[in-house]
């Protein structure tokens, strides 16, 4: 008799969004834009903004201590993090280690990544490894980002888009056949040019200059970026499926990066699935929370889902960096 196969399956979800609401209205009268103009080109109302003296480990501390606390994990447990992240509180130490000493986990291996907004499904696939190779029994999945701490809010263009929040995932093995079923990752470096924070790394240090030149900031080029993302993000969903003949009535749902409703739109239609009944959405309350876009979407829904479901997770961000992950829920 075969044994069956080993996979690593979400099996407890949390998150953490900061009180405060920026809402259009209110960041109209910061910069010359308009709840019309934001609705019609993205789809955001509002989003989150971390206030007062905290860095971006003070929101997955909370979701972290939270997702311990309701599911009964002994923090001793945990055998390793990896936090996604392209706010960390600092260069060094890692916001995984931080995370894991203020949460008491100790002993366990942690480290940063930076997949920029797809970050989530990069940590999702690299911590899945960890697991089924017997490396550890319980791995996190920790992502967060402060974006209000590099947003611009002169900058019309790009400050309407992000908000702040954090979301965890324990990983365990099952064998029921649930868990993580495949993944396609991929990157084209012509993104440097297109989406990038210009100071504050070895390259151009922080500077008098760079400050004033209000060079600490996201820049994009939108339109590119847009074409890009429409593009891959929807090449790579579809491909997921085929090359696992999965049909648009195998997908129970699709949760999508939450950077543009009309490239979510392109991603389903590309896929076959209904919009209104098989794609969640809560770009309209938070924003693009770059790698925590995916797990905070996981978490708002997590009572639709039903064990077996067949999830298709997909992302794209700077790198440029995208994928797709197709997952069985296993809760």
């Amino acid at each position: 008799m075969e044994t069956p196969k080993l996979r690593a399956a979400i099996t407890a979800i949390e998150a953490y969004v900061p009180d405060y609401i920026l809402t259009n209205e209110e960041l109209s009268t910061m910069v010359d834009t308009s709840d019309e103009w934001i609705m019609s080109r993205v789809g955001i109302r509002e989003r989150r903004i971390l206030k007062g003296e905290h860095g971006m480990t003070f929101m997955a501390v909370k979701a972290v201590k939270a997702l311990l606390e309701k599911n009964n994990v002994d923090p001793s447990e945990i055998g390793a993090i990896i936090c996604s992240t392209v706010t960390p509180d600092m260069v060094f130490p890692s916001s995984a280690s931080i995370i894991a000493g203020e949460c008491g986990i100790v002993d366990a291996m942690t480290f940063d990544m930076n997949a920029a907004c797809a970050g989530f499904i990069h940590a999702l696939k690299t911590a899945s490894l960890y697991i089924e190779s017997g490396f550890c029994k319980k791995a996190l999945i920790v992502s967060g980002e402060k974006m209000s701490s590099i947003t611009d809010y002169t900058d019309r263009n790009t400050c309407p888009l992000f908000g702040d929040g954090a979301g965890a995932v324990l990983l365990e093995g099952r064998t029921d056949g649930t868990g993580l079923q495949d993944a396609i990752l991929r990157t084209d470096g012509v993104g440097k040019e297109f989406l990038y924070m210009y100071a504050g790394g070895s390259l151009h240090p922080a500077t008098h200059e760079t400050v004033a030149n209000r060079q600490h900031y996201i820049y994009q080029d939108g339109k590119n970026v847009f074409k890009w993302a429409v593009t891959k993000m929807a090449d790579v969903s579809a491909e997921i499926m085929e090359r696992n003949n999965l049909q648009p009535e195998d997908i129970a749902y699709l949760l999508p990066h939450q950077a543009n409703l009309r490239i979510i739109d392109a991603v389903a239609n590309r896929m076959g699935i209904d919009k209104e009944t098989k794609v969640l959405i809560n770009i309209d309350m938070y924003g693009n929370t770059s790698s925590a876009t995916i797990p905070i979407l996981i978490w708002d829904n997590q009572s639709k889902f039903k064990k077996g479901d067949n999830l298709i997770f997909s992302s794209f961000g700077a790198g440029f960096a995208w994928g797709s992950v197709w997952l069985k829920w296993s809760i």
